[in-house]
């Protein structure tokens, strides 16, 4: 099995990317905001909790998020994914490395100015419960706190890619794009 990750701040365009990206080069996309909003909605056991969380801006459990991708992985036709918006803490890594018994290959951060995140949060206009200005500085301040610390772990073993998602679509895909064109 072979997994990449992708990580930025909320708005930053990971989906879109990650979308082109699984696309162009075979991955199944696994978004785990989609997976967290799915649980929400299907009134599971951990629904109630999640949509607690999310709207305080907060990250959702490990185990809880872990077992969502364990659940979407094993029941995948595929073994090329693209993990879009995890792992956003230390915990994060560390759950997903133990229970689904991988390092990703690839990690890229999107990295983009808090102004232009906000912004593109703000006018995506997707209904979601946590595209609102507090809930969004809240989610930059956790994004800030718990997952440069996962930039760092994954630079370190030379696997972080850091992508510049400032520009258009096109733009962006274009400087990811060498990094699965080989």
């Amino acid at each position: 099995m072979e997994s990449s990750c992708y990580i930025g701040g909320p708005g930053v365009g990971k989906g879109t990317q990650c979308t082109r990206i699984a696309e162009t080069f075979g991955f199944t996309h696994l978004s785990v905001g989609d997976l967290l909003r799915k649980e929400i909605s299907s009134n599971t056991e951990y629904g109630a909790m999640i949509l607690e969380t999310i709207t305080k801006g907060k990250i959702v459990a490990s185990e809880v998020t872990v077992k969502l991708l364990k659940t979407a992985i094993e029941s995948s036709e595929t073994d090329r994914f693209l993990i879009d918006g995890f792992p956003r803490s230390e915990e994060n890594r560390v759950a997903y490395e133990q229970i689904i018994g991988i390092e990703p290959e690839v990690v890229l951060f999107f990295d983009c100015n808090e102004e232009e995140m906000l912004k593109r949060v703000l006018h995506r206009n997707q209904g979601r419960v946590d595209d609102n200005v507090d809930t969004t500085m809240q989610r930059l301040k956790v994004f800030e706190a718990y997952t440069l610390p996962v930039i760092r772990y994954y630079s370190q073993k030379g696997k972080l890619h850091k992508i510049n998602a400032i520009g258009t679509e096109d733009e962006i895909f274009e400087r990811v794009r060498p990094i699965f064109a080989k």
